[in-house]
């Protein structure tokens, strides 16, 4: 006999829905009072509000990767109260209204999972994947082709990505990761001649950073392969770049030192030392 016992995360989200609800409309009752007597909110455009939604989507991304949970929450917050912002404005301005949005989202999203509302047989992710970007080809009706849905404001890290999913969407794509592999090495051989050794009298710097941005290009191919995202490994660098970097300035205070009046080689003792305890085990000294 077929278990229709739903899944307990599904139970989770039936019992607290009344309260979601609750939360939401309370929401919106907030946000009305503020557009009608807070001198702030009264101003705000859409325009205005822009960079400042950006500035909270890359919070969010800040808390994602430090795990804060609770500070995911905060954020979280901040962003939906922005989604509400733009529908109340839109709402005015006899557009649109958050109810519109929600039941838009409701319907693209079962139409571009007709493995689960309808009959296509998709068994793994990327037939999902490849269903959803056929999918959304037929919606636009591919008047500006399948990289055409790409936003070129996008960082060029995340667009490249982007690009990439698109195009295997479409078909196109190595096959193999050796294959991605071998291409990252023909660039880097391509890049490594254009740029002569850092030779000025020789190099051409446009040809060399064409050059660079194909290498990245394929780094960024690789990692998809390998099941990477480029932009999370590039921050999670830097991250562990300022922590050492700033525990290379600490260490050196602490002995009375100027990284200014330090040599390369007395940085470096301290960067080892950085390197060091960064792999140490928690609680441990």
């Amino acid at each position: 006999m077929e278990n229709l016992t739903p899944p307990t995360s599904s139970l989770l989200a039936s019992t607290r829905r009344p309260a979601q609800l609750e939360a939401f409309g309370r929401l919106l009752d907030v946000l009305d009072r503020l557009r009608t007597e807070c001198p702030w909110d009264k101003k705000q455009t859409l325009q205005t509000l822009r960079h400042l939604t950006i500035e909270e989507t890359y919070e969010i991304s800040d808390a994602i990767l430090r795990d804060d949970l609770p500070d995911l929450k905060k954020e979280l917050g901040d962003v939906m109260l922005h989604l509400v912002f733009y529908a109340r404005i839109s709402a005015e301005k006899g557009a649109f209204d958050i109810a519109d949005v929600l039941n838009a989202q409701c319907e693209k999203l079962i139409y571009r999972h007709p493995h689960i509302y309808g009959d296509v047989q998709a068994d793994d992710e990327e037939a999902v994947k490849r269903n959803w970007e056929q999918l959304k080809l037929k919606e636009k009706g591919n008047t500006n082709g399948v990289l055409g849905g790409v936003p070129t404001s996008l960082p060029a890290l995340v667009k490249a990505m982007r690009i990439q999913e698109k195009a295997r969407g479409a078909g196109f794509d190595w096959e193999q990761p050796e294959q991605v592999w071998a291409k990252v090495q023909e660039e880097l051989n391509e890049f490594g001649a254009e740029y002569h050794h850092g030779n000025p009298d020789r190099m051409d710097a446009n040809k060399a950073a064409d050059e660079f941005g194909d290498l990245l290009f394929s780094l960024v191919n690789f990692a998809r392969f390998a099941g990477i995202n480029p932009e999370e490994a590039l921050e999670r660098t830097n991250r562990k770049f300022i922590s050492r970097f700033q525990y290379l300035e600490t260490a050196a205070a602490a002995n009375n030192e100027r990284l200014a009046d330090l040599s390369l080689a007395q940085m470096d003792v301290y960067w080892e030392e950085a390197k060091r305890r960064s792999t140490q085990p928690k609680g441990t000294v």
